[in-house]
């Protein structure tokens, strides 16, 4: 096996996780504003589960905010959200989606990154999403460890397109056979890093739900409904519940 020399990290629901606003509470509030009648936040989860079929419309996997949006406008539907500013509303929440202070870092996400750059490790960021990765990097004081990113709304291509993670390597000038992905979609991360020739470790923290810019169905948990193909990782495949797992496994 080669020798490990770069390690990319997915970032929703990997390194950073939504705050109220993002859960169901958050969009009642949100179509309370656009005037959109009654939103239940219980039915937020199933909406999440019956609406992320959505995301996978595009057999190219060309970028298309129109796709986030139609997400969300399905997702609001199913909570029961109806009237004339359902488009509006979609599109408020498709934008701050990209604000970084409406997000957490995991706990584990710093320690994690600093031990692998002590080991003097190149670290990046892969991420279908329509968030600034520098602003990203910047906010949450990762730029002195993270040394290139590539975001699916720059680059044109959403994971799992090959393309994305070929960009991604070129920008660390190293080949796929010395590179991990570390992400918690098995199908955009981990099968999309093994097309290109490098190695993947699926990272399962929780039954997330999905947001306007990420791709895929969570894996696992009680909450989301079971995927074939794109939420089990088959036995070859590392999986860890925790990003400093992942230390062991460089």
């Amino acid at each position: 096996m080669s020798r490990t020399r770069a390690v990319f990290f997915d970032v929703d629901f990997t390194l950073i996780h939504p705050g109220p606003m993002f859960q169901g509470e958050g969009y009642r509030d949100f179509c309370a504003r656009h005037g959109l009648g009654t939103c239940n936040p219980g039915a937020f989860e199933a909406a999440v589960a019956s609406a992320s079929s959505l995301l996978d419309e595009s057999d190219d996997h060309a970028y298309d905010p129109a796709l986030f949006i139609r997400y969300i406008r399905h997702l609001l539907e199913k909570m029961g959200a109806s009237g004339p500013g359902l488009d509006a509303c979609a599109e408020e929440i498709y934008r701050e989606w990209a604000a970084c202070h409406h997000f957490s870092l995991y706990d584990d996400v710093l320690p994690t990154l600093r031990a692998l750059r002590a080991r003097g490790l190149l670290l990046g960021l892969i991420s279908n999403t329509h968030r600034s990765l520098e602003t990203f990097a910047s906010h949450f004081e990762l730029d002195q460890l993270v040394s290139a990113s590539v975001s699916s709304c720059e680059h044109g291509y959403n994971k799992p397109h090959p393309s994305i993670f070929r960009t991604a390597l070129r920008l660390l000038a190293v080949p796929p056979e010395e590179a991990v992905m570390v992400g918690d979609s098995y199908r955009h991360d981990i099968e999309g890093a093994r097309a290109v020739g490098m190695r993947g470790i699926l990272l399962r923290r929780s039954a997330a739900p999905l947001g306007p810019g990420e791709l895929g169905v969570r894996p696992g948990g009680d909450t989301l409904p079971h995927q074939p193909g794109q939420s089990e990782a088959p036995p070859y495949v590392p999986v860890v519940t925790t990003l400093q797992e992942v230390i062991e496994l460089i």
